[in-house]
């Protein structure tokens, strides 16, 4: 689960201004992008708020591997076979989205399942909230990076537990 005995707790306002901040790295970049594709589920709520931010199309692709052990043990990595959006992503360039990587195993699998599925995207880059140390996958843009490999709690974990 951990390297550290930290925990990182996340609360919604801190959530939602780590959000605006990749927003502000990827608009300082310069890089103009044409469509969203969030993973889902942790990069569900990255991928709604760049949407509005950016009024750009957001696609989503299902992924799981944190499945085991109350969502804390990470299992084989499934991604989902379609992406889903209201219509046609354009082509050109895709902002890829999720909220962290944490073993950079499924941006690592995502990123090559994309350009493989929709060869008529000419670029893809990624952007997550937080970066971890043991992740072997660079995301484009990130806003923490956490050389110790804390537990992230992240605000919306409250209602996995709820029965």
């Amino acid at each position: 689960m951990s390297d550290s005995t930290t925990d990182l707790h996340i609360g919604w306002t801190e959530y939602y201004g780590l959000i605006e901040k990749l927003a502000d790295k990827v608009r300082e970049s310069g890089w103009q992008f044409d469509a969203i594709v969030c993973l889902a589920r942790g990069g569900l709520r990255v991928g709604d708020v760049f949407s509005r931010l950016f009024d750009k199309p957001l696609g989503v692709l299902f992924t799981s591997s944190y499945r085991e052990a109350a969502g804390t043990l990470q299992g084989q990595l499934i991604l989902g076979e379609h992406l889903a959006s209201a219509e046609p992503l354009p082509q050109g360039r895709w902002l890829v989205l999720d909220d962290l990587a944490d073993s950079g195993a499924t941006l690592e699998a995502v990123m090559p399942a994309l350009r493989q599925r929709y060869p008529q995207v000419q670029e893809l880059r990624s952007g997550v909230l937080w970066v971890k140390g043991a992740s072997t996958f660079r995301p484009d843009y990130f806003v923490e990076y956490l050389p110790e490999n804390p537990w992230i709690h992240q605000p919306f974990e409250l209602y996995e537990r709820k029965q």
